[in-house]
């Protein structure tokens, strides 16, 4: 029988919480580096496999960034010689922002409540 595989639990650090404010195994980019800055602050993140999902993810927003800075300068449509069709990298963007999304969702960022389920109390 396989074993499925558990997902750590992630508590919200609160400043009364130890942080350690771990750097990223690698250098990130200004948009990777404060996405790590940002979840590092809200999660404690301690586990190795964790660490590396974290860093993987930011590594792959730099990248998304300078993907869409470049198809802002060269617009979302290219002209070949078949004709006019989409930026090449509209593809690679959108499987990077998918990548991101979903190790997030695995991390288990995305799946912490950010406001209190229920009606707001009555008058």
């Amino acid at each position: 029988m396989v074993k499925k595989p558990v997902k750590p639990t992630l508590r919200i650090v609160t400043s009364s919480s130890k942080h350690t404010g771990t750097r990223p195994p690698r250098k990130l980019g200004p948009h990777g580096d404060e996405l790590w800055r940002t979840i590092m602050h809200e999660f404690d993140i301690a586990d190795s496999g964790g660490i590396e999902i974290l860093a993987q993810v930011c590594a792959a927003l730099d990248r998304v960034e300078a993907q869409q800075e470049i198809i802002d300068d060269e617009g979302e449509t290219i002209t070949t010689k078949s004709g006019t069709k989409s930026h090449p990298l509209l593809r690679e963007q959108l499987a990077g922002r998918a990548f991101i999304t979903r190790n997030l969702q695995r991390l288990g960022v995305l799946d912490q409540p950010v406001k209190p389920i229920g009606r707001p109390p009555g008058r």
